[in-house]
């Protein structure tokens, strides 16, 4: 489903980027081992995961990217607030023409008013099961962190492993209307760590530490579906910062982090040189009732010794929630709060112009005639919001915009509310078939809107992860069972609720967001 905004003010004000950053991104296919399985992928200059990018706020970052795969290609800069340069979004035929084979695109953009962790990846097909990297953006130079200066900077990013092509298992799944297989593992950069039969010593990502120092790991979570625990043996982190905002901080032995969040945590070593190794370990939180990967990828945490030749270290290993703690994530997300300081301000629209309230969760379609489909009743699984699946234009919807020709590409008339509405966390209906569509919400520029979205147990409930292209928002309230319009608005949180850019819709429940329309010229997309 997608957000168009108003493109009638669009502001042509110029930003004075402290440096120009540029990089050169060479899609190409590469040649990797995991789990004794040697495959070809789809790489970023035969990286990984792919390069880092590293700037400062206040940067222009410029990144000429080369197509030379079979696949299109498009790379969206997840979290990137895109002012005014909504063409540099990336997501293919919402924002761009993909990358044709042989072709190339320079994506050009300035970070403004943000600093911390946020990640690129392809926004095609699965494409970004491979094609995936860190965003690192620095303070303004001179400007410090609100925390401890780190020693060092370590970048983790969370993802995902199969020993057969991606591409073949999503057309599989768009194919018959089932849920896609799982992975053969989650990795740790792109690891899978030592806890996976026929995993090498080589396939273990291992984080080298000294005593007394204070690390700040850049934890990234670019797993395609599942939410992850994540956890390092013996060891206390200290959350700093989301999504590229800073938070006030709070100590916790175990983190929670959605498929597109990111999460800065210290990691304050031990002042001695402990006698002992220290698994790092990840793995799903699950609500569903579908099919997933119920594994646990590891790495390792080793302290510099003065006796290189030490052997037979104890191994310490963390101990995380069930696969199913609801509770612990409730209970760790509630204790997010944005910093809302005098230099690092909680903007949160006190009144709202446009109130939104969409229902988010599973339906069916109908099976295409002379083909077999594996969905419930032998129909196909449909994603929507509101009742309405998103259908794929062939024609990008900003270029239809600009060109005047958005009549037949789009429709402005997707429903602020359910067409029919029901118990959404109780029985589901008898008819559980969707519509589908190309349709958009208009916004005009300066609008604030809340937008609350409810989970529904159609076809079972479920945590759903969402991401908003181009604004960061606020989470001044969630919930379980279904949404009070009368009651709950009293309980939100306006002077601190966390900022983010992604946000999981908890199972059962409900979750409201602010936020303030002021990117004109951006489309915006919940995936």
């Amino acid at each position: 489903m997608i957000f168009l905004m108003s493109l009638q003010l669009l502001l042509m004000n110029s930003t004075h980027a402290q440096e120009t950053r540029h990089y050169t991104f060479i899609i190409r296919m590469a040649n990797v081992t995991r789990l004794c399985h040697s495959k070809s992928i789809v790489t970023v200059n035969g990286q990984f995961p792919g390069p880092k990018i590293v700037a400062r706020e206040g940067d222009r970052v410029v990144v000429k990217v080369i197509n030379n795969v079979k696949s299109n290609v498009s790379i969206h800069w997840h979290g990137i607030r895109q002012l005014r340069s909504g063409w540099a979004d990336g997501p293919a035929y919402i924002t761009q023409c993909p990358i044709q084979t042989g072709q190339s695109y320079v994506y050009n953009f300035t970070i403004i008013g943000q600093r911390g962790t946020l990640w690129w990846h392809a926004h095609i097909s699965w494409l970004r099961s491979t094609l995936y990297g860190p965003i690192i953006i620095l303070p303004k130079s001179g400007v410090p962190y609100p925390f401890p200066k780190p020693y060092k900077q370590v970048p983790i990013i969370f993802g995902e492993w199969w020993n057969v092509d991606t591409e073949a298992v999503i057309n599989q799944a768009l194919q018959t209307g089932g849920g896609p297989n799982v992975s053969d593992a989650y990795t740790i950069n792109g690891l899978p760590g030592p806890l996976y039969n026929c995993s090498s010593k080589a396939g273990t990502f291992k984080l080298k530490v000294k005593p007394g120092k204070t690390y700040l790991l850049r934890i990234i979570n670019a797993a395609l579906n599942d939410e992850l625990f994540f956890s390092i043996g013996n060891h206390t982190l200290t959350i700093v910062d989301v999504d590229a905002v800073y938070v006030k901080p709070f100590d916790t032995n175990i983190l929670i982090i959605t498929p597109g969040q990111t999460t800065n945590v210290l990691l304050h070593t031990k002042p001695y040189v402990p006698n002992a190794t220290f698994f790092m370990e990840a793995r799903p939180y699950v609500t569903g009732q579908g099919t997933f990967d119920n594994s646990t990828t590891a790495g390792l945490l080793e302290y510099e010794h003065p006796n290189a030749n030490m052997k037979k270290l104890q191994l310490f290993r963390p101990t995380l929630p069930a696969l199913n703690d609801t509770s612990f994530v409730t209970n760790y997300s509630n204790k997010l709060r944005s910093l809302a300081n005098a230099q690092f301000q909680a903007n949160v629209p006190q009144s709202v112009d446009r109130h939104f309230f969409f229902t988010v969760g599973l339906g069916s379609s109908p099976c295409p005639e002379n083909q077999t489909c594996q969905g419930p009743n032998g129909t196909k699984f449909a994603a929507t919001v509101n009742n309405v699946s998103f259908a794929m234009p062939t024609t990008a919807l900003l270029q239809s915009h600009f060109d005047g020709q958005s009549k037949g590409v789009y429709s402005p008339d997707f429903p602020i509310i359910p067409l029919m509405p029901f118990n959404f966390t109780g029985s589901p209906p008898n008819n559980t078939l969707v519509s589908n569509g190309t349709k958009v919400v208009v916004l005009p520029y300066n609008t604030s809107v809340q937008l609350v979205m409810q989970d529904t147990s159609i076809l079972g409930a479920e945590s759903h992860p969402l991401h908003l292209h181009g604004f960061n928002f606020f989470v001044v309230g969630q919930g379980f069972g279904n949404y009070d319009p009368v009651n709950d608005p009293a309980k939100f949180n306006l002077g601190d609720p966390v900022e983010r850019n992604t946000v999981g819709v908890p199972a059962g429940g409900w979750v409201a967001i602010r936020f303030l329309a002021d990117n004109p010229g951006e489309l915006l997309t919940l995936t």
